[in-house]
């Protein structure tokens, strides 16, 4: 087929349908409708004369074919779109925007974030707080920060371990001096257990500290440890939090470490499409975070 004749619509169609595995998706990325994108693929199937996708009840799959055509598709359009972004940084201010994880961005990061921009005050950062995965698409984050407790990388990016996560036990000074006194791991049932999405991490926890957890031991859930972090410094309850959000918060004395006890918790991780392709400014932010929390 002439290069001329590429049915270029068609095909980002059928690329971010076969990316996400989903026309729905595909359609809010796009912003166009989800009948437009299964026209554009049955099109595009009807010029190739073979099917791209297996198409089933409220789901969609790659053929063999599609597939092939998605690995190419995929790596040409990422390349496109460096191009481009290289191009434009060219003549845009110095700038880098950080996905991270929205506990991690607030308790960790933007604490320290000012640490950054007095070494480097000519780059302007901007920080998307989002708990999805980033696509590293032109115009979106360049670096992300991720929290697995598995896993260790993800398609078509590189990865880089920042620090592993050990919960620890804490709660509020003023807590303790209201409530009932905390001397072993099981007086901590007598107060209010603050969670982060669910319960398994303190299940884990009492199992490690050798305490029976009765199912009665509840208490509120919070979507993110930010949440978390608020509950337990205005003295609602006893939290699990992550050693390094803990760490500035025990040295100003607003929160207290119960018992020398900590679980492991998977791991942050940097991601990137490449890191040898970051721009001057997403590495020097790569090296500045490294070594102030992953001594790399």
């Amino acid at each position: 087929m002439k290069r001329g004749r590429l049915p270029l619509t068609a095909l980002r169609s059928f690329e971010v349908a076969g990316r996400l595995e989903s026309f729905t998706l595909a359609a809010q990325e796009l912003f166009i409708s989800q009948a437009a994108v299964s026209r554009q693929i049955r099109e595009l199937e009807t010029s190739l004369g073979e099917a791209l996708f297996e198409r089933r009840h409220r789901s969609v799959h790659l053929t063999a074919s599609g597939a092939r055509l998605l690995a190419i598709l995929t790596v040409s359009f990422d390349r496109i779109d460096e191009c481009l972004e290289e191009i434009r940084g060219r003549s845009t201010a110095a700038a880098v925007t950080i996905s991270a994880e929205p506990s991690f961005a607030a308790c960790w990061l933007v604490p320290r974030l000012p640490e950054f921009r007095e070494r480097h005050p000519e780059i302007e950062v901007t920080i998307d707080s989002d708990p999805r995965l980033a696509e590293f698409r032109s115009g979106q984050a360049e670096i992300a920060i991720r929290h697995s407790a598995v896993a260790t990388a993800w398609p078509r990016t590189e990865s880089e371990n920042l620090a592993d996560v050990r919960m620890i036990a804490v709660a509020a000074p003023a807590l303790l001096k209201m409530g009932p006194a905390i001397m072993r791991p099981e007086d901590i049932l007598r107060h209010t257990l603050l969670h982060e999405e669910n319960r398994d991490v303190w299940s884990r926890w009492f199992e490690t500290a050798d305490v029976a957890m009765p199912e009665t031991a509840r208490g509120p859930i919070y979507a993110d440890g930010g949440l978390v972090m608020q509950a337990v410094l205005r003295g609602q309850g006893v939290a699990l939090m992550d050693e390094i959000f803990a760490e500035e918060e025990i040295k100003a004395g607003r929160l207290l470490c119960l018992f020398d006890i900590a679980i492991p918790h998977g791991a942050y991780w940097l991601v990137a499409r490449s890191f040898e392709r970051l721009s001057p400014s997403a590495s020097l932010f790569v090296r500045w975070i490294g070594s102030r929390i992953g001594g790399f």
